[in-house]
């Protein structure tokens, strides 16, 4: 025990030694870290400090090069405005010398000038005394003799411009026949289209007349809804088992007739079922608008559409005109535009795009004022249609001047694809209006005794009275009735204007 306590303060001596001694080379490691963090700051420094020194050098090279290139640059301003001025010095003095000549010059005009008014005066007299002298002697007035001059010439020119009209109209005519029969009959052989006359048809069938009960509904109830909803008029008359649906717009007319024929089909008719089907058919319809206006461009072969074009587009897959769906008339055209582009070397591209998106208003035609002509071509240009194609969009029925030959070339396969056999056709009163029209014209005419239109309104066939139209005056009454019919009628193809003078001798044998 005694030794335990002898020994205990050699251990705490010990302990405080150990602990005084680390304690020191701690001390002694932290001043080697911090001088070591002062060497590698004051290392850090430098560098800054060096590469500061060469930025501040370059800086100064770099302002020095600028400056001289500033100088350099006034300088060579200086010398070009030296030279301006003195080339406008010697330009100025070139003008005062040219002035000075041209003055001298005018004088020299003035007083030959004089001269010449003098002599004019004195030849006046001249031909005024031989004027009296002439009329003496002819005994015939100045104005006489000179109706007697304007006749006989009148005469001859006339004889002469009948001949030279008809040799021109013989040549143009033979050559644009051939030509046009050529350029034509290619056309249709490689288009060799199946499209025909199609309707959108606005009629709904029933299975018996005691379904227009459940579609009227009590007190009107549902045919109310359906017509609200739709936006379409719906019409229950006498017709047996039928009733038809009634719209301006083609898309909603099909989207109201669907919907109305699966409501039939189902049987379940009252407002809210009604609003249902008719959405359903809605996203129907626009479903079939997008793959229509996608597989005619397809067919087309036409790229490059923004998609809001195409679902536009595919609209016309609903509209008709006398009769011919307007996305097949489209399509037709644009492969017809494509053949006769390749044939006389215009740009097959934008002849085909042209012709397939001409009639694009025609889809949107029913809800913003103006033509569809113009429609379309606006809507093609805020999507970014090539200007060439706007153009011929909105030139094809001459609203526009056309700026190119594929805007004429659309033109010509819209006509083409319109006028062929079987792709239009007319109601009864629309012919016989049509019909009525050109005789009408016809018989407008001073010295017209009978106009007949003939082969279905294609040819008007024009008899004058021989006493008071003359050959000459026939050829004008052609080209006049023609040129009438062009600007006051629309019809598909073109009409044959053939005037028949004729002189009859009659005499009896007693």
């Amino acid at each position: 025990m005694n030794g335990l306590w002898f020994w205990l303060p050699v251990v705490l001596l010990a302990a405080a030694a150990g602990f005084g001694i680390g304690y020191y080379l701690k001390q002694l490691r932290l001043e080697k870290e911090r001088l070591a963090q002062k060497e590698e700051a004051d290392k850090i420094v430098r560098e800054a400090r060096e590469v500061a020194s060469q930025i501040e050098i370059q800086a100064k090279n770099k302002a020095l090069e600028i400056r001289q290139n500033a100088d350099a640059e006034v300088t060579r301003r200086r010398n070009e405005l030296s030279r301006e001025e003195d080339r406008l010095q010697k330009r100025r003095e070139e003008l005062d010398l040219r002035t000075d000549r041209l003055e001298k010059r005018e004088q020299a005009l003035n007083k030959r000038q004089s001269a010449l008014d003098k002599r004019v005066n004195d030849l006046e007299k001249l031909h005024q005394k031989e004027m009296e002298e002439l009329q003496r002697i002819s005994q015939l007035s100045v104005e006489e003799a000179r109706s007697i001059l304007l006749a006989e010439a009148e005469k001859d020119a006339r004889n002469d411009m009948a001949r030279i009209i008809r040799q021109v109209e013989a040549e143009a005519r033979e050559e644009g026949e051939r030509r046009a029969r050529s350029l034509i009959t290619a056309a249709i052989q490689r288009v060799a289209s199946d499209h025909v006359a199609e309707v959108t048809t606005s009629v709904v069938p029933l299975p018996s007349d005691e379904m227009k009960g459940r579609i009227i509904g009590r007190n009107g109830r549902n045919i109310h809804a359906f017509e609200q909803a739709a936006g379409v008029d719906v019409i229950v008359d006498d017709t047996p088992e039928a009733v038809t649906i009634s719209c301006f717009d083609p898309v909603r007319r099909e989207v109201a007739r669907r919907a109305l024929a699966k409501l039939v089909l189902d049987g379940r008719i009252h407002p809210a079922h009604i609003e249902k089907v008719l959405k359903t058919e809605q996203k129907e319809v626009e479903r079939d608008i997008i793959e229509a206006g996608e597989q005619a461009v397809f067919d087309a072969g036409v790229s490059g559409l923004h998609p809001e074009i195409i679902k536009v587009f595919g609209r016309l897959k609903y509209r008709t005109s006398y009769g011919q769906n307007q996305l097949a008339h489209a399509v037709e055209t644009a492969k017809i535009a494509a053949v006769l582009a390749a044939e006389l070397g215009a740009d097959v591209e934008v002849c085909k795009m042209g012709a397939l998106l001409h009639d694009l208003g025609k889809a949107l035609d029913h809800n913003i004022e103006g033509t569809h002509a113009q429609i379309g071509a606006d809507l093609a240009r805020r999507y970014g249609v090539p200007a060439k194609v706007v153009n011929a969009i909105a030139s094809h029925h001459h609203e526009v001047e056309q700026e190119s030959v594929e805007a004429a070339i659309v033109e010509a396969a819209d006509a083409i694809s319109g006028a062929r056999p079987g792709a239009r056709r007319e109601s009864l009163e629309q012919y016989i209006k049509r019909v009525r029209a050109l005789e009408d014209i016809g018989n407008s005419f001073a010295g017209v005794s009978q106009t007949y239109a003939l082969q279905a309104g294609r040819e008007v066939r024009i008899f004058v009275k021989p006493e008071d139209i003359d050959d000459l005056a026939s050829i004008r009454l052609a080209r006049d009735i023609a040129k009438q019919i062009e600007e006051s009628m629309q019809y598909p193809g073109q009409i044959k204007v053939t005037v028949i003078r004729e002189t009859r001798a009659v005499d009896y044998a007693k």
